[in-house]
């Protein structure tokens, strides 16, 4: 453009900043982050399936579920009118990573089943019956952490929320029909397809956690009190703050460009001072404009902020002018030479435009005093307010003047304490919710207690780190407690569902079902684990911090939840066995596994002929 001509042609050192410019950027940069997300998380998913199942036709068909997902993802903000923002952007790879959780859950159910009777229309048949209400209670559990950002009355969260939990269901649905159908009418999974449940590193580890649940219990529950030690100091070291480029990347141009106008203006973003005068022409008073002048002095002590500029400086520098350019009279007139310089102000006296509109209203009763400030975290802004008020209150009257403080600066801080409320009241709401759906799943109030406790301490854990590693609590960091929480529960349902199966078989004998329970739905906990931390594992290559931080913080959180549903979850089963195996888990309002009708996957005899066709 022009200033790079003009850049070129002098050889000048130029800088670009300014609110306008750096969202015009961080928009285009989301654009291609968007596209480069999305390659990655196909790539990885695509990667992980491969490993797991050892078949191309694994890795094919759940990414054509995945595009498909993607597509409507896209088309859902496209007919609500959304627009790509830093939250909506992450919405097409994170649906592709809970596409392929829920793939995984399938596919896997599916050899499972496979391996035992080597009959396909029976394998599949019954991945519907109980893998379709158990992925419906997870899916609905993953989705109600994304909903409960709808209540924080903030734009930008109830659509990232709302679009977010839409499309989880959609791939509820898309995953559940478009598996099995697909994979009815291709071979079944003979030899090496089926090798991952015989032989593999997921049953070595399996194995370490059997061993480890059966003799060592005392060990992993206090390498779980540790965990919940280190999770509270690291808590209690945790800080609320955030700038209003925080996400912005340190080593990116933009935010050098804005440290040069940090240096050499003291700043970009605006604070603004509107002074009431509550009676017309009472901005022109001259006991007015002292008062403004006295403020202005007073802003001057604050080395965060840039040279106030108001109308005090124009009629400075009118009267400056008017005595010939002689910088000796850069002051604020007389009343006997403002009323003379009324004259030669073209809107005081003739309505037409001019320099000091930029500063006062037509009535001339309301004025602003304009000043830049350094992109200083909301607690340095905070006390900046704070200790702003008592000097404004002790200048203006406050019977005579109505004096407000606001601009970007002062925005961002109430907005982002708001958000923080807002968004602990949808971590609260997440998790009652979700609670709600492991009640309508296993009525026992104990079980459900047992369910959130290896969901809650990686929680814990996730703060502690924030506060070891100095990432404050701030809008783009608090949504990533009820996301992981919505995610991380879906272990802890496949798990229970099926242990509860399992003492239906066993005659109610709760070690062989919790162990059982643990070798069956082991491999889909490591999978899906694994496949979600490489997932969001990718959101760590972005150049914004608060995506940054999201990936980091989300994987290390599911990784951990994933470890404490195998290890401590089957513990804690088998040693509160008779307190917590109760008839009322046992009896549950809606069965999401079992057909009473249906023989036991071990059972010799079945309705299914060799070639797996009902007979």
């Amino acid at each position: 453009g022009v200033v790079e001509n003009y850049a070129t042609r002098s050889g000048a050192e130029v800088h670009f900043s300014g609110l306008p410019y750096i969202r015009t950027l961080v928009a285009a940069k989301l654009q291609n982050e968007l596209k480069l997300f999305i390659l990655l998380a196909l790539g990885v998913s695509a990667f992980f399936l491969f490993i797991f199942f050892r078949s191309a036709k694994a890795v094919i068909f759940p990414l054509i579920i995945m595009v498909i997902s993607v597509i409507w993802a896209l088309g859902l903000m496209a007919i609500f009118g959304y627009k790509i923002t830093m939250l909506t952007s992450i919405i097409p790879p994170l649906v592709i990573v809970i596409a392929v959780e829920n793939c995984i859950f399938i596919l896997n159910k599916y050899h499972y089943e496979y391996s035992l009777h080597r009959n396909q229309a029976k394998s599949l048949s019954r991945v519907i019956r109980r893998i379709g209400a158990a992925n419906l209670l997870t899916n609905a559990a993953t989705a109600t952490g994304f909903a409960a950002f709808t209540i924080t009355n903030n734009r930008l969260l109830v659509e990232f929320g709302l679009i977010a939990a839409i499309s989880i269901m959609v791939i509820y649905v898309l995953s559940l029909t478009l598996v099995p159908i697909i994979f009815s009418f291709l071979p079944p999974p003979h030899g090496k397809y089926t090798k991952h449940i015989e032989e593999s590193l997921a049953k070595s580890l399996i194995d370490k956690a059997v061993f480890w649940v059966s003799h060592y219990r005392n060990p992993i529950y206090y390498a779980m009190a540790g965990i919940v030690l280190i999770g509270v100091v690291g808590t209690l070291q945790l800080k609320t703050s955030g700038t209003i480029v925080d996400d912005i990347s340190k080593r990116d141009p933009i935010y050098q460009d804005m440290l040069f106008f940090e240096k050499h203006f003291k700043g970009i973003m605006p604070l603004e001072i509107v002074v009431d005068s509550k009676k017309k022409k009472g901005v022109m008073n001259l006991a007015t404009l002292k008062r403004i002048d006295r403020l202005q002095d007073s802003l001057r002590k604050f080395p965060e902020l840039s040279k106030p500029l108001s109308v005090v400086e124009v009629i400075k520098a009118g009267r400056m002018a008017f005595y010939g350019g002689d910088s000796s009279f850069y002051s604020l007139p007389n009343s006997n030479e403002l009323a003379f310089m009324a004259d030669y102000i073209p809107s005081f006296r003739t309505k037409k435009r001019s320099l000091i509109d930029n500063f006062i209203d037509t009535n001339y009763q309301v004025t602003r005093i304009s000043v830049q400030m350094a992109n200083v975290g909301t607690v340095k802004i905070d006390s900046i307010q704070q200790t702003l008020r008592p000097t404004i209150d002790s200048i203006f009257n406050p019977a005579k003047y109505d004096v407000t403080v606001t601009g970007t600066s002062v925005v961002f801080l109430k907005g982002t304490n708001f958000l923080i409320r807002n968004l602990w009241e949808s971590i609260a709401l997440a998790v009652v919710v979700i609670a709600l759906l492991l009640a309508f799943l296993f009525t026992s109030w104990r079980m459900i207690l047992i369910s959130l406790i290896p969901n809650l301490i990686p929680q814990l854990m996730t703060a502690a780190l924030m506060g070891f590693t100095g990432i404050p609590i701030k809008p783009s960091t608090i949504l990533i407690f009820s996301i992981a929480l919505g995610i991380s529960v879906d272990n802890s349902i496949q798990y229970l569902s099926r242990y509860r199966l399992q003492l239906k078989h066993t005659g109610h004998d709760i070690p062989s079902s919790a162990i059982s329970a643990l070798r069956e739905t082991g491999y889909s906990m490591i999978y899906s684990s694994t496949v979600l931390f490489f997932g969001f594992g990718i959101f760590m290559l972005s150049t914004f911090g608060g995506t940054q931080a999201l990936g980091f913080l989300i994987s290390i959180t599911l990784l951990v939840a994933g470890l404490l549903n195998m290890f401590v979850l089957p513990s804690m089963l088998l040693t509160l066995d008779k307190w917590s195996t109760t008839k009322a888990f046992e009896e549950p309002i809606v069965e999401i596994f079992e057909d009473p009708s249906e023989p036991d996957p071990d059972d010799a005899g079945d309705e299914y002929g060799e070639e797996g066709k009902p007979v």
